[in-house]
């Protein structure tokens, strides 16, 4: 168990950073999964017969040395770099300012075509980095204690714009390796968490080739066990989650009850606690060493007494699992409050004596809104008063 306590308010650095948008015209490479990145090239009239040492080429380029230049591809000769630059683009998302949070949090504000705006987090630790990233627009899944969830769903991001975030995270942390500089085995980004904006498995394309892209052994090189996806429970996508992309498996839970997750999380009364455990059992990877995180955010008076302890491990039973106990995160208008760090640590003493690891989770970026489930592109804060924003998750007179 955590015996951290939560983090007194901070003071905040924002800093804009202008950045060109993604040009018209021209085919976007990034985001191409390799067997897509070949049928372009040839498409382009590279030959088949050297279109997979092409793809080689390029891929290292674009996801080993962070290039952004055809014309710097000095590998390739120079008409079929032309071809390139005259075919092609290597864009990345706008980053419209970047917040740095005096615990070295730092939160994105970036904007894609169309001009819409998404938000990722970095979240510095010791031997580690956790990239945060976001999947879609907003939300559609309104879960009642997430500002995200206020925001109405706009649309999927791409593939691009998806690998386009670790990308530019390399690029704000100087993580690119220099040629011809002794290498450097230091992962600053060392991790990446599908818990942004949206809900991965209502993309679930668009999120596999690009993780597809993160994980592949010669560019970003992450491995599958250092990515994980969390879900709000789409039952149908869960397997496929296991069998396409490989990574690890999360799940917001936060309830113990129909009754109240049906509150929490509103896709509970489309595939309900029952359908999800059972998905979550037959789960392809499930092992002692590939386990499930249980996220479960503390809701004071809401779903953190004992007996919710006690119905959560119950359960669970028989699901190699860790129960991962997020205090709440408060935003302007939300209706419900943080947990008593005293309740919290009973709760996860309980989980623990049970058998299950029970951590804490450290509230991160609280004084930049970049903690879990804070995340709203800046566009979309207009602010419902907590009245209106109660009423739509059923809390008038709770």
């Amino acid at each position: 168990m955590s015996d951290a306590q939560p983090t007194a308010p901070v003071t905040q650095d924002v800093v804009t950073i202008p950045r060109k948008l993604p040009e018209s015209g021209r085919v976007n490479l990034v985001g191409l999964t390799r067997d897509q990145l070949r049928d372009a090239l040839i498409a382009a009239g590279t030959p088949e017969k050297q279109a997979k040492m092409r793809v080689g080429q390029v891929w290292q380029w674009i996801y080993h040395w962070g290039v952004r230049d055809f014309a710097a591809m000095t590998n390739l000769a120079k008409d079929y770099r032309s071809m390139l630059a005259e075919r092609f683009e290597i864009a990345l998302p706008e980053i419209v300012t970047r917040q740095v949070s005096a615990d070295g949090t730092r939160k994105y504000l970036l904007r894609i075509a169309g001009g819409h705006e998404v938000e990722t987090v970095y979240i510095p630790e010791e031997n580690r980095g956790t990239l945060c990233i976001s999947s879609q627009v907003g939300c559609t899944l309104t879960c009642s204690f997430c500002h995200t969830g206020t925001q109405k769903l706009v649309r999927n991001l791409t593939a691009a714009e998806i690998v386009g975030q670790v990308m530019l995270a390399r690029d704000d942390l100087g993580e690119w390796p220099e040629q011809g500089a002794p290498k450097n085995e230091t992962r600053l980004v060392s991790n990446v968490v599908l818990m942004g904006m949206g809900e991965p498995l209502y993309n679930f394309d668009n999120v596999r080739d690009a993780m597809k892209v993160v994980m592949d052994g010669e560019g970003l090189t992450l491995s599958r066990r250092r990515i994980t996806l969390s879900t709000s429970g789409v039952v149908p996508e869960i397997a496929k989650t296991a069998e396409e992309i490989g990574c690890l498996l999360a799940v917001s839970f936060h309830a113990t009850t129909d009754e109240i997750r049906d509150r929490l999380v509103p896709i509970n009364k489309r595939w309900n606690i029952e359908a999800l455990l059972a998905a979550l059992r037959d789960y392809p990877r499930l092992s002692n060493s590939e386990r499930i995180t249980f996220e479960y955010v503390m809701l004071k008076g809401v779903n953190d007494s004992d007996e919710d302890a006690k119905r959560l491990v119950k359960l669970i039973r028989g699901i190699p699992a860790k129960i991962n106990l997020i205090p709440f995160n408060e935003w302007p208008g939300s209706p419900y409050q943080r947990s008593d760090w005293e309740r919290i640590e009973a709760f996860a003493d309980i989980i623990y004596k049970a058998g299950y690891a029970s951590p804490i989770r450290t509230p991160r970026g609280e004084d930049i809104m970049a903690a879990c489930g804070q995340l709203k592109s800046a566009t979309e804060r207009a602010r419902k008063s907590r009245a209106e924003i109660a009423a739509e998750a059923g809390l008038r007179g709770a």
